[in-house]
């Protein structure tokens, strides 16, 4: 977004920039706090890797152009590798309020003909809140 004919002072490689410091850089985060919309489905790998799988829903709040107050909710698909499994599978129930901490990933899969797209979040991070 321009400003008085200014360029912007975020993004890559803009002096004003509080994020970044060259001119390129690279970054996938994910930062949410929801709730887990159901309990997690568990798989084992043929390699023997365990992983979670579930859903968390959050919520946002708005005003719209008449400055009345919005709420939206926002379903997020997630996935949890190595201790997170074990965390899930001891402790989380549908409803838990969690953050977590992550990055996007995205994948194919086949089904019969059709070949499907999913992004989700994949887990670093996890706190029960």
């Amino acid at each position: 977004m321009k400003r008085n004919n200014q360029t912007p002072s975020h993004g890559a490689g803009h002096a004003g920039s509080i994020f970044f410091t060259k001119t390129s850089k690279d970054m996938n985060h994910v930062n949410l706090i929801g709730k887990l919309t159901s309990s997690p489905r568990y798989y084992e790998l043929p390699t023997g890797r365990k992983v979670a799988q579930f859903t968390m829903a959050t919520n946002e709040t708005y005003l719209d152009d008449e400055g009345k107050t919005k709420n939206k909710s926002h379903w997020h698909r997630m996935s949890a590798w190595g201790r997170w499994v074990k965390v899930l599978e001891e402790l989380s129930s549908e409803g838990m309020e969690i953050a977590v901490e992550g990055k996007l990933t995205s994948r194919f899969f086949q089904k019969g003909d059709s070949k499907h797209f999913i992004s989700e979040v994949e887990v670093n991070d996890l706190i029960i809140l």
